[in-house]
């Protein structure tokens, strides 16, 4: 069985290494990268599902098809805070550190709108924003993820942590989970923060984790939190009765 995923929210699945089209994986480089902000985290390793109906969404599809090497179709996703509107895209809108995202499949509908499918590779740093043309352009980093030695033991509490979540909620409402979790512990990080249902914030401060035993150590303390929770009020959690229709642009 393949890495676990949560039906109808992005799908963790491993991203390609190397290359990442625009940009290299070089710690300090900088370049312009097209923005598709979300109101939603992205992790890498991470396929995401978009229907795509904004015109300057669809014109930033369409200069991406021109690349003739798939592997160059890529955009930068940051998160957008709580608070701002969906369409504003000013710098103080938006998280600065976010996902470099690899264009994988594009379907065109008759009324000129696309579904697409995008899988997240590095984190990137947003250090600046402008406005060109029907999209916005993004002064981005790339952000290699830390040399870390995760303790095996650190590892196996993530895992057994969140085997208990999945079975008090399957308790619940039914198992909305399929497949096993990755063994690596950097991909079971992503993986577990992917699929956790947290709030923005503390989804974000996953994203910005130093280091896979960092972003281990916070996930299980959230999903003890929330085990908690759900053992006194045996009910779907908070954030997952407030969750919303995905609605990316």
């Amino acid at each position: 069985m393949g890495p676990i995923l949560r039906r109808g929210t992005p799908s963790p699945r491993l991203g390609d290494a190397g290359r990442t089209g625009w940009l290299y994986r070089v710690e300090g480089v900088t370049d312009e990268l097209a923005l598709f902000p979300l109101n939603t985290v992205v992790f890498p390793g991470v396929t995401v599902p978009l229907h795509v109906f904004e015109d300057r969404y669809r014109a930033l599809v369409r200069d991406l098809l021109r690349i003739e090497d798939p592997a160059e179709r890529v955009f930068g996703t940051v998160a957008i805070r709580e608070g701002y509107e969906v369409g504003d895209h000013g710098a103080q809108s938006l998280f600065r550190v976010g996902v470099l995202m690899q264009l994988t499949e594009v379907e065109r509908n008759e009324d000129g709108t696309f579904d697409v499918v995008a899988v997240g590779r590095e984190r990137i740093r947003l250090d600046g924003v402008r406005h060109s043309g029907e999209y916005a352009l993004g002064t981005v980093e790339v952000l290699p993820e830390p040399a870390d030695v995760v303790p095996e033991e650190v590892a196996d509490l993530a895992r057994a942590t969140f085997t208990a979540y999945r079975a008090v909620l399957s308790e619940i409402a039914g198992d909305p989970f399929s497949g096993t979790l990755p063994t690596d512990p950097v991909y079971l990080g992503w993986t577990l923060a992917a699929c956790a249902p947290l709030p923005m914030a503390e989804r974000q401060g996953l994203l910005e984790a130093d280091g896979a035993t960092e972003r281990l150590v916070d996930v299980t303390d959230l999903l003890r939190s929330e085990l908690e929770a759900m053992n006194v009020i045996s009910s779907l959690p908070a954030t997952e009765v407030a969750r919303t229709r995905w609605s990316p642009n």
